[in-house]
Formats: structure tokens, C-alpha cells, sequence
């Protein structure tokens, strides 16, 4: 992510051949100090971590367990080296948890923050819908709740993206409202899941319900977007008729989404929804997404654009084998682009990091923490704070709590 995943300020925005000049000719060159732990602002049974760029520091968000059998949405700040006291968004008792489709806060700009949650419906067990709520003075207080989309359907929404769009609050969201209401709608008479887009600022909706994007998506996996100075870009895993999920990015210039460009014809074709969505980021013209695909084996790979996402040069392949995915990428001003991911083996789990060039890789690939590839871990985050990646992940041994950690880039 970028937008929501480093607050790019004006002066970070560098030419592509300025990103070139800075090529380190040594990859085998150090490029990141110790990862140290750091004491975590979340309680126990916390999970589900969002990391999130501000303007001066860096937002985690989580789920705690609250009123008895509840959950609330707890959100802190990293101002350097260290994490301010936990705050609570919302809380409620009828929310959907769930270990891929997890809440956020994004601030989206140095004073408007923005927040979303899933909270179910009754009489299905996979019918919830999208909450989210703003907050103006960079989450002091939150707004009322307000869902996007309103087709009162028992279907699923979620997987949300929040990002500011011609200076409003925006949500982009998997939209079931054309499903049957069963859960991976690989049921050949089923509708599909969509992907859909609208402002979350309680003013006048130019569409309401949002405007659609996609027809047809994959059912289950995150979407993530980033800001380049031609606008927002969005990605997801598209889904055809004949079931190739591979992933694909939409732009979104003057109001309107442009049709879905692949970022690379992998030719993944699966009959269910495998749960991990892409990452992507930007700075000016350049972006890089980074995804999980099995077409024979499983894969993590990473692309680089230098039109705004209009096109992508070949994807390089980060790690392959027994590479569980859930991947986070992050975009540095040299031209780095480091990418995280869940590699699993015979001892267990670890999340792991590397960084990447245009023309390969920058530098060793490097282990962050233990992980588990158990559903309870999540989905690991990674995001530029200062000098340094901040990471955060689930730790799902007993008890179970949200850590994280600090490395400084060399």
C-alpha cells in the first residue's frame, strides 16, 4: 500500500531517472540493520494488525476483544521508537472477525483519518457489511458510522481499500450484492463478486451504492491501493469466466476508473478464492505490486511500472516453493522496493523480507520473526517509519497478541 502505507509528502515524489541514479551496484551490500521488537501497544487476544503512514508517525490499527464476547477496533501511534497509548474507534458485539478480511484506520490526510469494520447481518453466517467513520482531527474523535454501500443484501462486503480520491474519503470494496450469499460463490448458477468504489464523506453520493469497476472478482482475496501523481491506482485478483484469477489494476483519473489492467498473465486458474490479495506502492510515476500465484508451483512475485501503473515491465520472482504469501511491499525513495511475505517450512513459519530492484535483486533476503502459517497469524504488515521499517504481525501462540518490531535501512 502507499497512500495508506507511506504519506508520501511532496518532496518524496522523484523522477524515475533520479530512482535509477541511485542504484547500489552491491547487492550482497547489508540493507537492513537488526530487526529488534519492540513493546506493543496491543493487549492480549489483540489481532489482525493494520499499518498505516501518517504525517508524522506511523497508525496501527487491531482487533482486542471487548464487551464480553465483542471486539473493538483499538488504534496508536509510532512517533519515533516508540508506540502511543491505545485508543478505541468502535466497538461492538455483532461484528465479523475474520483472519483475511481484518479492520483499518488510514489517515488520508495530516488531520482526516479514516476507519472501517465489518459488522454481520442476520439470518447468514457470511452476510456482514462495511462500516467506516472519519475523524477530523486525526483521531481524537470518530464520525457516526457510515456504510458506502446500500443494497441491503444478505451477501458479503468487504476487503476494503480506504484512500482519498479528488480530496474526498474513499472506500473500494468486494461487493456481493449479485452472489448467492454462500461463502467462495464457486457455485456455477451463483452471480459474481464485484469490486465497487464510493466516497465515505456522508455528503451527497454521486452513485449511490457506489460505482462498480469490476463484474467479476475473486471472492475472498484483500485489495490495496496507492496514490502516483496521476492519481489513485487499485489492485485486486480479478476473476474470468474461466476461473484465471490472476491480479489486475484499475486508475482512477477524473472521476472515473479506467478497465482493468493485468499486472501479469501468471494464467493461475483455481476453482476457489485462495485468500491472498495483492500489495502495491507508489512514488510519482512509479509503481510496484507484489502478490502470491501458484500456476505450477507457489510463488511470490513483484513488477515495476513507470507509467502510473498503465503497464508493467516482467515480473521478477521473489520466493517459490513453500511460500505461503501474504505479502506487504513498500516503495523507497531510492528505488528499492522491499518486499514481505509468509514462508513456511519444516520448523514452522517466518516472515520474511528483500528488497528489489528494476533489474533484480537488492540485497539478501533476511528473516523478520516466526510466524505460523496457521490462519490465527494473519496477515504480517510492513511500513516505511523514518529511517527504518516498522513491521507488526499476530503472534498466534497462547496468548495470542499483535507484536511488533523495528529494523533501521542501511
Amino acid at each position: 500500500m502507499q497512500l495508506h502505507r507511506s504519506f508520501t509528502p511532496a518532496v518524496c515524489v522523484l523522477a524515475t531517472a533520479v530512482l535509477s541514479a541511485c542504484h547500489d551496484p552491491d547487492p550482497a551490500r547489508p540493507w537492513l540493520g537488526a530487526v529488534s521488537e519492540v513493546a506493543s501497544p496491543a493487549g492480549p487476544g489483540s489481532r489482525y494488525p493494520h499499518l498505516a503512514a501518517a504525517a508524522d508517525g506511523v497508525v496501527m490499527s487491531w482487533l482486542e476483544p471487548a464487551d464480553g464476547d465483542g471486539f473493538a477496533l483499538r488504534q496508536a501511534t509510532w512517533r519515533p521508537q516508540a508506540w502511543s497509548p491505545a485508543t478505541t474507534v468502535a466497538s461492538g458485539t455483532d461484528w465479523f472477525v475474520n483472519w483475511a478480511d481484518f479492520p483499518s484506520v488510514v489517515p488520508l490526510t495530516p488531520g482526516t483519518w479514516a476507519a472501517h469494520w465489518l459488522v454481520r447481518k442476520p439470518g447468514s453466517a457470511y452476510a456482514y457489511d462495511v462500516h467506516t467513520a472519519l475523524s477530523t482531527d486525526a483521531g481524537a474523535t470518530w464520525s457516526a458510522p457510515f456504510s458506502p454501500h446500500d443494497d441491503g443484501t444478505l451477501t458479503e462486503h468487504g476487503f476494503v481499500s480506504l484512500f482519498a480520491a479528488d480530496g474526498r474519503p474513499t472506500a473500494a470494496w468486494l461487493d456481493g450484492r449479485r452472489t448467492s450469499g454462500g461463502h467462495d460463490h464457486d457455485v456455477a448458477d451463483a452471480g459474481a463478486m464485484t469490486l465497487r468504489s464510493g466516497p465515505i464523506d456522508g455528503r451527497a453520493r454521486d452513485q449511490p451504492g457506489g460505482s462498480e469497476i469490476d463484474p467479476r472478482t475473486c471472492d475472498c482475496c484483500q485489495t490495496d491501493s496507492a496514490t502516483t501523481e496521476e492519481g489513485t491506482v487499485l489492485v485486486y485478483r480479478d476473476r474470468s469466466a474461466d476461473e484465471v484469477r490472476d491480479i489486475a489494476l484499475v486508475r482512477l483519473h477524473g472521476g472515473r476508473w479506467s478497465k482493468p489492467t493485468p499486472v501479469h498473465a501468471d494464467g493461475w486458474r483455481v476453482d476457489a478464492c485462495p485468500v491472498n490479495g495483492p500489495a502495491v506502492a507508489a512514488l510519482g510515476r512509479t509503481v510496484v505490486v507484489a502478490w502470491f500465484t501458484a500456476p505450477d508451483v507457489p510463488r511470490v512475485r513483484i513488477a515495476f511500472s513507470d507509467d502510473a501503473g498503465r503497464s508493467f515491465a516482467p515480473p521478477q520472482e521473489v520466493a517459490s516453493g513453500g511460500v505461503t504469501g501474504r505479502v506487504d511491499v513498500v516503495l523507497l525513495e531510492d528505488g528499492r522496493a522491499v518486499v514481505s511475505w509468509l514462508q513456511g517450512g519444516d520448523a514452522g513459519a517466518s516472515i520474511r523480507a528483500q528488497p528489489f530492484r528494476r533489474d533484480g535483486a537488492a540485497g539478501a533476503e533476511i528473516t523478520v520473526a516466526a510466524s505460523s502459517v496457521q490462519r490465527s497469524s494473519g496477515f504480517p504488515q510492513m511500513v516505511r517509519a523514518g529511517d527504518g521499517l516498522l513491521f507488526a504481525w499476530t503472534d498466534s501462540t497462547a496468548p495470542q497478541q499483535v507484536r511488533t518490531a523495528f529494523a533501521r535501512l542501511q
